[in-house]
């Protein structure tokens, strides 16, 4: 069982509009988004895990993550489903399938059935309502139960 922080997360939006910058809160909270190719994480390749900026809850892994060519960081899979809330989307002429996240209800993008195996799926995500915590810091902020997912990758 996960003992990190975003267990006791408890959602302030007063809070959150001075913690955030604009654009991080515009993405989370009024589910914007950002320009392709201009973020922060699009084109990451560090070891680690992405958490929701506004909760800190684990989304997406560095191993699950793949070049989509979109100009955002996609993911074929969450780390855990749990954390993951999908709503429809009919903002645009097309309908969408919404990725949230649980506790912290942060608007994150959007998922896609035109991903990689094994899952198939594209997780389109925005850099902005996204935090990197680096393999090796896991442990420090709570998050080390998921260093099992990089077993494999630590060892080569």
């Amino acid at each position: 069982m996960m003992t990190s922080p975003y267990k006791n997360f408890i959602k302030d939006p007063k809070s959150l509009e001075k913690a955030l910058t604009l654009l991080q809160f515009q993405v989370t909270q009024k589910a914007g988004t950002e320009p392709p190719f201009q973020n922060e994480f699009w084109n990451y390749t560090a070891t680690g895990i992405y958490v929701d900026i506004v909760s800190g809850e684990p989304l997406f892994a560095s191993i699950h993550k793949f070049d989509s060519g979109t100009g955002w960081p996609s993911f074929y899979r969450p780390i855990n489903e749990h954390y993951i809330c999908l709503k429809s989307d009919y903002e645009l002429w097309v309908p969408r399938t919404e990725v949230r996240s649980r506790y912290a209800d942060s608007h994150l993008g959007h998922v896609f059935n035109d991903g990689p195996p094994p899952t198939g799926m594209r997780y389109c995500i925005n850099s902005a309502s996204l935090r990197f915590i680096r393999v090796e810091d896991l442990p420090a902020k709570g998050y080390g139960e998921l260093n099992e997912l990089f077993a494999l990758t630590i060892e080569k």
